[in-house]
C-alpha cells in the first residue's frame, strides 16, 4: 500500500460534474482529490476483500443474537415499539439491497481492523463506483481497481424487482445544502432504473400519512416501496414514525428496519464479546476501563465523525464537536492510523449481499469527518 502524488487532470471539475459528482469541492478545497492516489498489491486487496466478507458473517451471527433479546435492543436505544417489527423483518427478510461500507483501519501490514459499519445510509458511493473507475480508465487503463460496486448494485436491484409491487420504487432523502444526499440518492435511483424499475423521487419532508396510516407521496399516491437515505433512528422519531412501523410490510422500506441493529455502534461491543481477539476487530465496550488508556470514544449513533474523542495513553490527541451529545458512548481500542504524507487514510470497503464489492479511501486528520478527501486507488503488482 503506497501513496503517490500525481497532477490532477486539467479539466477534472468539468469531467466529474459530467459524471454526476457536482459536490466535488468544499469551498476552495477539493473533496474529490485526484492530486494523489493509492496503489495496492493484489495480495493486499485480497486481504481487504476477505476481511469484508468475514466481518459480514460476524454481523449475521450478532444480528441473530440481538433480535432475540429485548433488553439488548433497549441498550442499543431502539424504541420498544420497533422491537417486534425488527424481529419480524429479520425473520422474513423483506426486500433489501443488503449493502454497506465497512470502515477499516489498514496500512498494508497485518489485518484490516473494523472501525464501524455504515449500512443504513452509506454515502461516498458514486465516488467509489463510477468516478474513481473513470479516473483510472483515463490515466491507468492497463491497471485494475477493486471495484464492482456499480454492477453488483444493478444486479441486486434486478433481483429485487419481482418482489416490489408494480415494479415501482420511490427514492427519498433530506434536502441537504451540500447536495451529497441528493447525489447519492439520484445515483441509486439511476441504478434501479438500469435494473428495469419504475422510479419516483420524493423528499422526506413531503412524505405524508393518510387516515389509515398509509404512507403517501406529495401527490397522495400510496408508496409501496421506498429507498431512503435517511436514518431509521430519525424516521422512527418523526411524527409519522409509529405509522411507518405499524404499516410494515405494506410499504417496503429499503433498507429494512432491522438495519437499526447493524448500524448502531453498540454492536461493536457485542462483536468483541462474541468473538474476542478476532483479527479484524478492535476491543470495544461501554466501559472505558475495560479498554485501557488508549481509545476512541464515540456515541452510538453519531455520524460524519461528530462528537469523537481520541485518547492516547491517557492524553486527548483529537476531539470533534457535534450534535450527538446524548445517549451512551462506546469506547473502542485505539488503532494508530498511518500518515502516508498528507493525512490519515480510512478504507471504506463496500459489500453487497455478503460479497465484497469495492473500495473507497478517505483522507483526513485523526478523525475522519465530513471534510475528508476522497482519494482514488489502483491495483499494481
Amino acid at each position: 500500500m503506497e501513496r503517490h502524488a500525481i497532477a490532477p487532470r486539467t479539466d477534472w471539475q468539468a469531467t466529474v460534474e459530467a459524471q454526476g459528482l457536482i459536490w466535488h469541492s468544499d469551498g476552495d478545497q477539493p473533496y474529490w482529490d485526484e492530486s494523489a492516489y493509492y496503489s495496492f498489491t493484489l495480495a493486499e486487496i485480497e486481504t481487504i476483500e476477505a476481511a469484508s466478507e468475514t466481518v459480514y458473517d460476524l454481523f449475521l451471527q450478532a444480528g441473530d443474537k440481538i433480535v432475540g433479546d429485548a433488553e439488548m435492543m433497549e441498550l442499543f436505544g431502539i424504541p420498544a415499539f420497533c422491537h417486534r417489527a425488527i424481529r419480524q423483518a429479520w425473520k422474513d427478510e423483506p426486500p433489501s439491497l443488503n449493502y454497506g461500507r465497512f470502515d477499516f483501519g489498514y496500512d498494508g501490514e497485518g489485518e484490516p481492523k473494523l472501525f464501524e459499519f455504515n449500512c443504513d445510509t452509506p454515502t461516498s458511493m458514486l465516488e467509489a463506483s463510477v468516478i474513481q473507475w473513470e479516473w483510472k480508465e483515463s490515466l491507468f487503463p492497463a491497471l485494475d481497481q477493486f471495484n464492482s460496486l456499480h454492477e453488483k448494485l444493478v444486479g441486486r436491484w434486478a433481483e429485487l424487482r419481482p418482489r416490489l409491487f408494480g415494479q415501482r420504487v420511490w427514492f427519498t432523502h433530506s434536502a441537504d445544502p451540500a447536495h451529497e444526499d441528493t447525489i447519492t440518492t439520484t445515483y441509486m435511483r439511476d441504478l434501479a432504473s438500469q435494473a428495469g424499475l419504475d422510479t419516483h423521487a420524493v423528499l422526506i419532508d413531503d412524505i405524508g400519512v393518510d387516515a389509515g396510516g398509509r404512507i403517501l407521496d406529495r401527490e397522495d399516491q400510496v408508496i409501496t416501496s421506498i429507498f431512503k437515505l435517511y436514518p431509521w433512528e430519525w424516521i422512527v422519531a418523526e411524527p409519522f414514525g409509529q405509522d411507518v412501523v405499524r404499516n410494515l410490510p405494506e410499504t417496503a422500506w429499503i433498507e429494512p428496519i432491522w438495519k437499526m441493529v447493524w448500524s448502531n455502534k453498540a454492536i461493536l461491543q457485542l462483536l468483541w464479546t462474541m468473538f474476542p481477539n478476532h483479527p479484524n476487530l478492535l476491543a470495544a465496550s461501554v466501559r472505558q476501563e475495560r479498554i485501557g488508556g488508549s481509545y476512541v470514544a464515540k456515541p452510538f449513533l453519531a455520524r460524519e465523525g461528530a462528537n469523537i474523542e481520541i485518547v492516547d495513553r491517557g492524553e486527548t490527541i483529537a476531539r470533534s464537536q457535534g450534535e450527538y451529545r446524548e445517549g451512551l458512548t462506546l469506547y473502542q481500542e485505539l488503532y494508530r492510523l498511518r500518515d502516508f504524507g498528507s493525512g490519515y487514510p480510512v478504507l471504506g470497503a463496500w459489500i453487497v449481499d455478503g460479497e465484497a464489492a469495492g473500495l473507497g479511501i478517505r483522507e483526513d486528520g485523526l478523525i475522519t469527518g465530513n471534510r475528508a478527501r476522497f482519494i482514488p486507488h489502483v491495483i499494481r503488482g
